[in-house]
């Protein structure tokens, strides 16, 4: 699976969980929707990677992917301490200029 960089960053970063890591992979106006919130900015992604990290210790494994232009589906199978792990979520990513501009984690 060919994957742009700052998806495979993104990965990798998660599956070390490392927050800092992870917020780096956005634009500094970034915005992140996951669970019906809504995280704007690096630092605020930051902030909830790292709790999300402690939480569920989720590690992802990639198993599908496609693109058109900018916006992307990544598929994975994310394992973690969760009800109903593992899980299939698909990563909703518009990525300009190598950095992620939004994500939206559905099901």
């Amino acid at each position: 699976m060919n994957l742009p960089n700052s998806i495979l960053e993104l990965v990798k970063a998660q599956n070390n969980f490392d927050s800092i890591a992870y917020a780096n992979c956005f634009a500094e106006t970034a915005t992140v929707l996951d669970e019906g919130k809504a995280y704007t900015g690096t630092i605020e992604i930051e902030k909830w990677i790292a709790e999300a990290n402690q939480k569920y210790k989720a590690v992802m494994k990639p198993i599908g992917y496609t693109e058109s232009g900018s916006s992307s589906i990544l598929t994975t199978e994310v394992s973690g301490t969760f009800e109903g792990s593992p899980l299939i979520l698909n990563y909703h990513f518009e990525i300009i200029d190598g950095l992620i501009q939004s994500l939206e984690v559905t099901a």
